[in-house]
């Protein structure tokens, strides 16, 4: 399947809230206005993110302004679901290179290295 056979899940929804979906080679107009409103989204995250620990570090907040943020948290956390769906949606596919797991070094002859205990506290 080439990429403009994969629909591109888009970072806006239609009028009655149904995801909205893109086909073609991700070079025109709407699919540059998506790659900016990811973008902006993802922007925004970070920012309420950054805000979300301000405010919690206050620890002088009112039970209204802790609902509030939660739910712009709840609305950011579902834009980046979304833009990661899309673009890990458009990702190719690796190439198989035969590996099956039966080559995987057993752990119990100690092929890996290992954290000292005291690392976990």
């Amino acid at each position: 399947m080439s990429p403009t056979d994969t629909p591109r899940l888009l970072p806006w929804s239609s009028p009655d809230g149904k995801p909205c979906f893109l086909v073609g080679d991700g070079t025109g107009y709407v699919s540059r206005l998506a790659d900016e409103m990811e973008e902006a989204q993802l922007d925004s995250a970070a920012e309420l993110g950054e805000e979300a620990h301000r405010i919690l570090a206050g620890r002088a907040w009112t039970p209204g302004e802790i609902h509030l943020l939660a739910l712009e948290l709840a609305a950011s956390l579902a834009n980046v679901r979304r833009v990661a769906e899309s673009r890990g949606a458009r990702l190719p596919l690796p190439d198989d290179d035969g590996f099956d797991g039966a080559d995987a070094p057993d752990d119990r002859a100690g092929d890996r290295p290992r954290l000292p205990a005291e690392a976990f506290g």
